[in-house]
């Protein structure tokens, strides 16, 4: 069955906003997904040039060509990026309420391993614990299996962006207020990853917070990154930002960007066989991911289109990339700053309306903002119970 796409008119900013983010991940992954793991020029190669649109699979045999991979990548299918911001929005809806890592294990994890889902990749309805990749795993053996404390699991997992590439939905539940996304977010993200890992969820939810702000624009969103960042995913966001300022056409500036992030990078220069000491904790380190995708939105002064094709052709771990960049840039413009062409392609050939998470993010959002206005309320009572207590105890 085809899905149509939700693309008639949003009837508020913050489901507007919120719809643009989640279907700019979506899209920014589903275009991504074909190039992923490859060098720029692999990709012009195979391509016949930069990457436009949507692409079939980089291997023709992508059944057989990577055997621990063999997934339907490429011709508009979304990944595991967004099978699992899917499912964080699904755990949202159920708790209501702001999420913890004892969330991740109550909640995400009976998900990854109860439920069946069409997954465009295997062509078929599955599990998701099948599809997610090893790092994701992770989850199920340390929480269902090793009953591990949630706020702990994470340690010993390799550092890598598998809690950032999901964390768009806590930033929307935390619109307008990055500082509390980012607590949010390193607390959730402690089930999965340590590190410069758990780091980037943080900033990335926090930078998808700000741009959800009415009036956000690139600059202020790049400015709370590095406000929030620490040790080496600041050093590479700075690194990066600073390069991408002097670069006007994404084409052109693809080695400058993977050059400003290089030191910060544990992987090494080829992708696909990462470095002895690749991906292990550091205080000076950062994933690639949300260095380069902020990057990108910098080089295309925030347009959706722009930002999304240099995350797709820098290469690398591209889906993941394009998936940060398009969630930051459709939250800024809102859903109109993702071409309905590529929404409606995506949706079709994903067998998913990749509209439909924003408007359920964004009900959820506000019941948590009213929870959370209650709860504010009854610490302000408290406090003014205090200071009357505080006069009585004068006058007596």
């Amino acid at each position: 069955m085809t899905l149509a796409p939700n693309t008639g008119p949003l009837n508020d900013v913050l489901t507007d906003k919120a719809t643009g983010a989640l279907a700019g991940a979506a899209v920014g992954d589903a275009l991504g997904g074909a190039a992923e793991g490859n060098t720029p020029a692999a990709i012009q190669q195979r391509y016949g040039g930069f990457i436009e649109g949507i692409v079939p699979p980089f291997n023709a045999d992508w059944r057989n060509a990577r055997p621990i991979a063999p997934y339907h990548k490429g011709d508009g299918h979304i990944t595991d990026d967004t099978l699992m911001t899917c499912a964080l929005v699904d755990v949202y809806a159920d708790v209501r309420d702001h999420l913890d890592a004892h969330a991740v294990a109550s909640h995400l994890v009976p998900l990854l391993i109860g439920e069946k889902r069409w997954i465009p990749e295997f062509e078929a309805e599955g599990l998701l614990l099948h599809r997610i990749f090893l790092a994701e795993k992770w989850l199920v053996a340390r929480l269902h299996y090793g009953h591990i404390d949630p706020r702990e699991a994470g340690v010993g997992n390799i550092v890598n962006c598998g809690a950032t590439m999901y964390a768009a939905p806590i930033g929307i539940v935390n619109a307008g207020s990055p500082d509390a996304a980012y607590a949010e977010a390193i607390d959730v993200a402690g089930a999965h990853q340590s590190s410069y890992g758990r780091e980037a969820a943080g900033v990335y939810a926090a930078a998808v917070a700000e741009a959800m702000r009415p009036g956000a624009d690139v600059d202020s969103v790049v400015a709370t990154a590095l406000r929030l960042a620490k040790d080496g995913t600041r050093a590479a966001i700075a690194a990066v930002a600073d390069t991408a300022r002097h670069i006007s056409d994404w084409r052109a500036g693809l080695a400058e960007l993977r050059r400003a992030v290089e030191p910060y990078d544990t992987v090494g220069p080829d992708y696909r066989a990462p470095a002895m000491d690749a991906r292990i904790p550091s205080r000076t380190k950062a994933i690639e991911e949300l260095p380069i995708a902020l990057g990108m939105l910098i080089a295309a002064r925030g347009d959706y289109r722009d930002a999304v094709l240099g995350s797709i052709n820098y290469g690398r771990d591209s889906d993941s990339i394009a998936v940060m960049a398009g969630s930051i840039a459709g939250a800024l413009g809102g859903l109109a700053a993702v071409p309905a062409e590529w929404i409606k392609d995506v949706s079709d050939h994903s067998r998913l309306d990749v509209t439909a998470t924003g408007p359920v993010i964004a009900a959820v959002a506000r019941d948590i903002w009213a929870a959370d206005a209650d709860r504010a309320a009854r610490v302000d009572a408290a406090r003014t119970a205090y200071a009357g207590a505080a006069a009585y105890g004068a006058s007596s």
